[in-house]
């Protein structure tokens, strides 16, 4: 058989093991996939799995862990699986613990666009995930981790666009992350932040905004949660029925597998 023959029993057989939890099994048929027809047969595999699959694999392998599908997912398919990575998050720990998950799902974030060296594939990353409603969702939840640092690198776009340098008053994880995806996509960024700072609107006095220490103390401008940013992106979890499409604000459901 040749090797376009081979792929959709690779990806039948990926698609059940990921459903059935068997990640490391699953890793392995990538493996042996790559092993046999290179690794653009495992590209071609992960185009071709339903996004909720990939989002459920890739999910498994966040942070340090190795994963032949963080190195390999084309761009278009990891942006299209991040749309059903809320429904695997319990209601209650959105509820007592968002920080939790935001440092999880940024471990998510930072291990697939960090995987490799490969800027132009980071580039494409950022691009394609922050071009869609719950991708700008899933960037203000990581940036409401860092909001004081957010809006000063907000104030150096707004003097220097694209050519930032990317200093703030810390040295926050998150920084580096807003920088390459203002480089990646200013349309991504500004979609990013409005989700965060609803009332921003390119005002140097806003990106000036002083912020307390006190995290009890409520905001002096609208600014949502990563509590309120999580519940919201839980609503944009498309129904298994419909495909994820960029720009509609429409809540599908919540059952990625129904």
């Amino acid at each position: 058989m040749s090797e376009k023959s081979n792929l959709p029993a690779i990806s039948k057989q990926v698609t059940e093991l990921v459903l059935a939890g068997s990640l490391s099994h699953a890793e392995e048929a990538f493996t042996q996939a790559a092993e046999e027809h290179g690794d653009y047969a495992v590209a071609e595999v992960l185009s071709s799995i339903p996004p909720q699959v990939t989002a459920l694999h890739l999910a498994g392998f966040d942070g340090g862990k190795t994963s032949l599908a963080t190195l390999l997912v084309p761009p278009k398919a990891w942006a299209e699986s991040l749309a059903f990575i809320a429904a695997t998050w319990p209601d209650d720990l959105i509820e007592d613990d968002p920080e939790r998950i935001a440092e999880s799902l940024f471990a998510h974030v930072h291990g697939v666009v960090y995987a490799t060296d490969d800027e132009e594939r980071r580039r494409e990353l950022l691009a394609e995930a922050s071009a869609t409603d719950y991708g700008a969702t899933i960037f203000a939840i990581l940036f409401s981790m860092a909001p004081r640092e957010i809006l000063e690198v907000a104030a150096e776009v707004i003097q220097k666009g694209p050519y930032i340098t990317g200093q703030t008053s810390s040295d926050n994880d998150v920084v580096p992350l807003a920088i390459d995806l203002v480089k990646a996509s200013e349309d991504g960024w500004d979609r990013a932040l409005f989700e965060l700072f609803p009332d921003f609107r390119h005002s140097a006095d806003l990106a000036d905004a002083e912020f307390s220490d006190d995290p009890d103390e409520e905001p002096k401008f609208l600014q949502r949660s990563t509590k309120e940013l999580l519940y919201r992106l839980r609503k944009q979890v498309p129904s298994t029925r419909a495909t994820p499409k960029r720009g509609s604000r429409r809540s599908l459901g919540t059952d990625i597998f129904s």
